[in-house]
């Protein structure tokens, strides 16, 4: 599978980065280490110069980074600045580092060309510090393809089966085909669910009076998911033509999702998310509530994404046929290879085959 270079991977949460001391993680199969420079966030390749040593278990001094195998010292531009035993330094002691941000409570790692790192590409999430949402968060590791997750998200047909227990979103999901909008490097997500009632559930969705339900999400280059709902008065959907509300009229269950799927290495992958309610709509209570049932439906989505993995490893050269929900992960692929062909640094590992998508139904 395919996977562009030159966009912005969420490597870590930031605030794991703590001072003095360097953290390991791997992207796209590449081992980095994150650590912090008088405070200001430092990525590198997780690899001493001189034998090769992970710095990930290194000693931070202040604006430096000690290899504590031997001992050799890194600025935070990743110059060898002392060599014990050695007064010259040869200019070749250097370490690859990568432009890396903190945003939206994330660090955010370009793996491609340094120099076309451009922070305005990176997606607009929430971060956990937002004054107008409550989040919880969570992350889990897959023993499956970053593709795959991220082919999850863009077909929420699976809402029907896969979270049968945990989301009970019915068949809505699998039978009617949402609003698919591209973007300049992603795609929109737009569902109305008329007239819907939950008499139980026991949080801020909870209504004996029907309304109407509101689901939107941004799902962007490279794996950046941003999801908004809520619920509004019967007949707002008809009102608005079927399109995005003024959500200042919500009258519950508003709620914000910031979810990041990042390849890790051949056939593993991290997936980051945040979720929770805003603070019109819920509480601390809610936040809680929803991060726990986040964390079934997830489990949900783990358990037959790393089977489909495993099957797919067990066949001989696989085939996918798409249906009509499809079209959308058909669309998403597309853009990544596209970057990826530009920027020329793709990380490939064998593709699923499939046939053409048909054009939707009608």
């Amino acid at each position: 599978m395919t996977y562009a270079r030159n966009t912005w991977y969420v490597a870590a949460w930031a605030d794991e980065i703590e001072p003095g001391k360097p953290s390991a993680v791997r992207i796209l199969g590449e081992p980095i280490v994150l650590w912090r420079s008088d405070g200001r966030l430092v990525a590198f390749e997780d690899r001493c110069v001189h034998r090769l040593a992970p710095l990930s278990l290194g000693r931070c001094e202040g604006a430096s980074l000690r290899c504590m195998y031997h001992g050799l010292l890194f600025d935070a531009d990743g110059r060898c600045v002392e060599i014990p035993g050695q007064s010259i330094i040869p200019p070749q002691a250097r370490l690859k580092t990568y432009p890396v941000v903190e945003m939206h409570s994330w660090a955010w790692i370009w793996m491609g060309d340094p120099d076309k790192a451009d922070e305005a590409l990176i997606p607009p999430a929430v971060g956990l510090d937002h004054p107008d949402w409550i989040l919880g968060r969570g992350q889990l590791d897959y023993e499956a393809e970053a593709r795959l997750i991220n082919d999850n998200l863009l077909d929420l047909s699976h809402v029907s089966y896969v979270h049968e227990a945990s989301l009970q979103g019915g068949l809505e999901f699998a039978e009617v085909l949402p609003k698919w909008d591209v973007l300049p490097h992603g795609l929109r997500y737009t569902r109305w669910m008329v007239g819907t009632t939950r008499p139980s559930g026991g949080d801020a969705r909870k209504t004996d009076v029907p309304v109407d339900d509101f689901l939107t999400y941004d799902f962007m280059i490279p794996g950046i998911l941003l999801l908004y709902n809520a619920s509004f008065p019967a007949g707002t959907a008809a009102a608005c033509d079927f399109g995005p509300p003024d959500r200042s009229q919500a009258i519950g269950g508003s709620t914000f999702s910031s979810q990041a799927v990042t390849p890790t290495g051949d056939r593993t992958s991290r997936y980051f998310f945040s979720a929770g309610p805003h603070r019109d709509h819920g509480d601390e209570a809610v936040r809680d509530m929803q991060i726990a049932l986040v964390w079934q439906a997830f489990a949900e989505d783990k358990r037959m994404i790393e089977h489909q993995q495993r099957v797919i490893d067990e066949t001989d050269q696989p085939r996918v046929m798409p249906t009509a929900h499809d079209r959308s992960l058909t669309l998403f692929n597309r853009m990544v290879e596209k970057l990826a062909r530009e920027d020329g640094q793709a990380l490939a590992v064998p593709e699923l085959a499939s046939d053409e998508l048909p054009a939707p139904p009608h």
